[in-house]
């Protein structure tokens, strides 16, 4: 017999949000200085900590190379929220 799927009452937390409330402050950089570092534009890193952009593959790349972590986190993290929003809009 296979798993039930629990549902979620909240919606997942946005990559973008642990970006912006934990990762940046505790890394003393700012979305300027991120998207420098990740060769990005300012406006894609603030679309990103504003939630209103995905993480793609390739920022997960970007990500992960300058911040320490894997980019299976950013996807993670971005599946969930995106797996939420489907079966939400039912």
């Amino acid at each position: 017999m296979g798993k039930v799927p629990i549902k979620r009452r909240r919606r997942p937390t946005h990559p973008g949000a642990i970006l912006r409330e934990d990762l940046l402050p505790a890394a003393g950089i700012n979305q300027t200085q991120l998207a420098d570092l990740i060769g990005v534009s300012r406006r894609t890193v603030h679309e990103v900590v504003q939630e209103r952009r995905p993480i793609s593959v390739d920022m997960a790349q970007r990500l992960s190379r300058i911040l320490g972590n894997s980019p299976q986190f950013w996807l993670n993290m971005q599946q969930a929220v995106d797996l939420w929003d489907t079966s939400e809009a039912k």
